[in-house]
């Protein structure tokens, strides 16, 4: 079987790396194609994953999204008349729904995030089936299928990540105090449209409240002021998930990173003006978040309140529902690919 993976951002490279090797280890072709957009290809070059790049991140407007979609299309479509795939994978899913329809290929999409109106309307009339959690809420194409889990879960699961607080402490924890992970987002990605975060004033309010309680790392995607520099994140961007999985608490922009911290068991406050299912079900069902969509000091204040006075044996109860509840997410990619890429 000859699969296609398509990459486009950091967290995609995450998602399909175990059954990336999983597919090598079969015997099967893979070929990687990737975007240039933060730290994606250095990533890429770090698990040893071989990759073409076909495009880099648009800026935040239409037009550059419509040049930039033109653009990997066209590429795309070459690299997929020569390598000749029998399956292509992506998360979001554009770019391989486009190609695979002319191609005739199946296209299984990953996504997530309901809130992509624009991206889901150009995607789904093309793939063959798009694929998502159980509590996505978005309307979905005839073909699809929902499973009971999250992206996160096919790297992050104790099957594939064991945590070292060695490699965390030599990332910026320090283990004789609390330590709080901030993430702040550039908004510059397609779903990001109209959107907008945490201003320098909010940001000043949780660092105030947090650093009371211990160590402060922010990750940022955009640049922040020098007032903000000596929290900023020095360590290696590949190891953030250890120092994620030793942190008292995150606070942050990232709807992907809250859902990490929720599958380590690490209670996080989202927010954001709009808002996702799967952060939805980590708050409502395991306890684990507390999504903010409504942007003030005292909403803002309410998050920090409750992440300072959470109950952390609660906690382990409940990543520990939360892990039984769901499914081996890099088993299910895997056997999906197998299931429309080996011809009968």
């Amino acid at each position: 079987m000859k699969v296609l993976i398509d990459i486009n951002h950091p967290a995609h490279v995450h998602f399909f790396k175990n059954p990336y090797f999983k597919f090598i280890d079969s015997g099967h072709e893979v070929m990687v194609t990737s975007r240039n957009k933060e730290v994606t290809t250095s990533l890429l070059d770090n698990f040893s994953i071989p990759h073409k790049i076909l495009s880099t991140s648009a800026k935040k407007n239409i037009l550059s999204f419509a040049s930039e979609l033109v653009l990997r299309d066209y590429r795309l479509l070459n690299v997929a008349r020569k390598f000749k795939p029998d399956v292509m994978l992506s998360i979001g899913g554009t770019f391989i729904a486009h190609v695979g329809f002319l191609l005739r290929v199946p296209s299984l999409v990953f996504y997530d995030t309901e809130n992509a109106k624009l991206q889901n309307a150009i995607t789904y009339p093309f793939a063959t089936k798009v694929i998502v959690p159980s509590c996505y809420y978005g309307s979905l194409p005839k073909s699809y299928l929902k499973y009971d889990g999250y992206h996160e879960l096919s790297y992050l699961s104790p099957k594939y990540f064991t945590p070292d607080l060695n490699v965390a402490q030599n990332n910026g924890i320090q283990p004789e105090q609390e330590n709080y992970l901030i993430r702040i987002v550039s908004w510059q990605a397609n779903h990001d449209l109209n959107e907008s975060g945490l201003s320098i004033i909010h940001l000043e309010q949780i660092i105030s409240s947090l650093s009371l309680k211990g160590n402060i790392i922010i990750s940022s995607e955009a640049l922040l002021p020098e007032q903000f520099q000596k929290y900023i994140y020095q360590g290696d961007p590949n190891m953030l998930h250890h120092v994620l999985a030793f942190c008292t608490g995150l606070y942050g922009e990232s709807a992907t990173l809250t859902s990490e911290a929720a599958v380590l068991g690490i209670p996080s406050v989202y927010i954001a003006n709009t808002g996702r299912g799967y952060t939805d079900e980590q708050e409502k069902k395991y306890g684990l978040v507390k999504n903010i969509h409504t942007i003030n000091e005292i909403k803002i204040q309410e998050g920090l309140y409750w992440l300072m006075n959470i109950n952390s044996e609660k906690l382990k109860e409940n990543r520990k529902k939360l892990l039984d509840e769901t499914v081996d997410v890099g088993q299910l990619i895997y056997e999906q690919a197998e299931q429309y890429g080996i011809k009968k």
